[in-house]
């Protein structure tokens, strides 16, 4: 049977988890996985748990551990079904976010054989409901200032966990108010009088009636601004005594006598080791996000394509909104940023997987991937809230309504922008990556080498830093055209624009930071003075990735008039980047004015061309009828008014 153009785009799309989306469509569409924003907390959370129970029964849990824990051990496998379940139910892809990824992550990467066999088979099957508590009422981006202990009592080889201060009370922990029995807890290890940093404990904090254990308080965060289903709540310790085998011990120790051993000597590195492995949640939060816009988009334009507003003259019928120019602008570029996203993501999913499976085994490997889901993640997040709430504005009156979703799906993903990482945070923690390494080839300039430096862009310094691609270098290579002279649709000029834009604001950050320290005295003052330039830098270099990545992805579709729509896509991507920052551009004389006005007009014409195709671009999302469940797509009452 021929594929379609859509089925050509959607295949490209799914990226190499093609299979585990496809299954996660079938059963997603079943009635068992709707929301309902009409239920109440308490039956919002009740459906949220059955629903858990039914994925289990689908496997879903399995993929996210490995083999010898009683998985498929399919890591990529795991982001691509948390990706699909925000195509269905927010709480629930959150609920089994906790579960699964975060607590179960916990225990499986932080956790050796003793604590993989008692807990892990158990969790999977939701035989024991846990929780993942570390973001603290005083300390939330800043982990490793964590203020609850874990001190060591060597008489009785336990560990006493508690909150010494009211800001150490662990805040807003999915799974704390209600059904967790067991916590992952993130303290700092005190032994022998010193403190090790932060290490992750198991805790008991419920009984089998529901009740808190001796010394635990649980309360509850109460109404939220979405996510009904999740039953935030807070978690306070009074010297709470646990087994000195409730250490999750892979990077580090106690012994009975309270000598702590690990092989990582150095504190910062093994608390960020430790971080590091569970960077899967980031990757799939920002993975979640993006898709539940990939959802708001395929709603918003369906309805587009058949509501009708005013009479282009008398007798005529009247106009379907999207041939309206401003409705193309509203939502095709949007549509264009998704695209540019999912490649983006299936190529760091690949990255993880690699990595996580063990095929990778390149060292800097795991500090690349951290830098690019944190990137990744705070790039998809907003992404997700302002693509959303176009859709709602774009439907007017119809997209208010919650049996439409966008309202719904706009509270529910709002919260992505601030967990797994703030995204200013992590947009800081992406430059500061990109800065660390430039300011290991410029550490030594005096102030002439400076302005010799200036004089030059400095791309080889931060793209062999940051890896160009070879696909992406042989584009370089076989360019000569410069950006002031080069069509501006031509791969190679526009990588040259992004990349020009990055490697300028990088160079400027780390001279702005060396001069200020000099001039305001300390550090911290020259970073704070700069905070928005760093972070003009790191967003800068996650849209040069994407792009690399969209590039590549252009290769995934394999028909020549799909292959066709997908540049139109590329090419609307990079004219609305440079659109968004066209003032830069402009005030640095990377374009000109004639060309700037170039740029708005190329906006307008793909637009245009991609307009005949936009039921095809949803499409390509591959989200079933059923799955949209939008009251007002089946309302005839609005549509084709003649």
């Amino acid at each position: 049977m021929t594929k379609t153009t859509g089925e050509y785009l959607r295949d490209a799309l799914d990226g190499p988890w093609k299979d585990m989306r496809n299954q996660c469509r079938e059963y997603l569409a079943s009635d068992t996985f709707t929301t309902d924003p009409a239920l109440d907390i308490k039956a919002a959370r009740a459906r949220a748990l059955e629903q858990m129970q039914a994925l289990v029964d689908t496997g879903y849990p399995d993929h996210g551990f490995r083999r010898e824990n009683g998985g498929t051990g399919d890591a990529g496998a795991a982001v691509a079904g948390f990706e699909m379940l925000a195509q269905a139910d927010l709480s629930l892809t959150v609920k089994a976010g906790v579960q699964w990824g975060l607590f179960g992550g916990a225990i499986e990467n932080l956790g050796t054989e003793h604590h993989h066999e008692k807990y892990i088979r158990p969790l999977m099957k939701l035989d024991l409901l846990g929780c993942y508590a570390m973001t603290e009422s005083g300390h939330g981006s800043d982990v490793q200032h964590l203020e609850t202990t874990a001190t060591y009592d060597v008489d009785t080889q336990e560990f006493i966990i508690n909150s010494p201060t009211p800001s150490s009370r662990k805040d807003y922990i999915g799974g704390a108010a209600q059904d967790a029995t067991v916590a992952a807890v993130f303290a700092q290890l005190i032994t022998e009088g010193e403190s090790h940093g932060v290490h992750c404990f198991v805790v008991p904090i419920r009984d089998e009636n529901g009740g808190d254990l001796p010394g635990v308080t649980t309360s509850d965060c109460g109404i939220k601004g979405g996510l009904p289903g999740v039953d935030n709540g807070r978690i306070v310790f009074d010297n709470v005594r646990i087994p000195r085998e409730n250490l999750l011990n892979r990077y580090a120790d106690v012994a009975p006598d309270g000598t702590y051993r690990s092989e990582i000597e150095n504190d910062s590195r093994r608390f960020f080791t430790t971080l590091g492995t569970l960077v899967r949640g980031r990757v799939s939060v920002g993975g979640g996000a993006a898709s539940a816009a990939r959802l708001a988009l395929t709603i918003a334009t369906r309805y587009a394509l058949k509501r009708r507003q005013f009479r282009p003259a008398q007798g005529e019928p009247e106009t379907v909104l999207l041939d309206y120019r401003m409705h193309q602008r509203r939502l095709l570029p949007l549509i264009a940023k998704s695209y540019a996203y999912a490649f983006a993501q299936n190529d760091l999913v690949r990255k993880m997987h690699l990595i996580q499976t063990g095929q990778n085994k390149d060292p800097q490997g795991q500090r690349a991937l951290e830098k690019r889901a944190a990137g990744l993640k705070a790039a998809q997040t907003w992404h997700a809230t302002r693509a959303i709430q176009e859709c709602r504005e774009a439907c007017g009156g119809a997209g208010y309504l919650a049996e439409n979703r966008l309202t719904t799906l706009k509270a529910d993903t709002d919260v992505f922008t601030t967990f797994e990482g703030d995204n200013v945070v992590l947009t800081q923690l992406v430059a500061k990556e990109l800065l660390t390494a430039y300011s290991d080839e410029v550490r030594d300039y005096d102030a002439l080498d400076w302005v010799k430096f200036a004089a030059t862009m400095a791309r080889d310094v931060v793209r062999e830093r940051s890896g160009v691609r070879q696909l992406i270098q042989t584009l370089f290579d076989s360019s000569n055209e410069t950006v002031e002279e080069g069509d501006l649709s031509k791969r190679a000029v526009q990588l040259q624009l992004l990349a020009d834009r990055e490697d300028y604001l990088v160079r400027t950050a780390a001279q702005r930071l060396r001069n200020g320290t000099k001039e305001l005295g300390t550090p911290f003052k020259a970073f704070n003075n700069a905070q928005e330039h760093i972070l003009s830098a790191g967003s800068a270099h996650i849209d040069r990735l994407v792009l690399e990545s969209f590039i590549e992805g252009l290769d995934l579709v394999h028909d020549d008039e799909a292959r066709a729509i997908a540049e139109l896509l590329c090419d609307l991507f990079v004219f609305t980047t440079l659109e968004q920052h066209r003032d830069w551009f402009i005030m640095h004389r990377f374009l000109s004015v004639e060309r700037a006005k170039a740029v708005r007009r190329g906006v307008n014409e793909l637009v245009e061309k991609l307009r005949p195709h936009a039921r095809t671009l949803v499409d390509a999302f591959g989200i079933p009828d059923a799955m949209l469940r939008a009251e007002m797509l089946n309302d005839a009452s609005v549509y084709e008014r003649e």
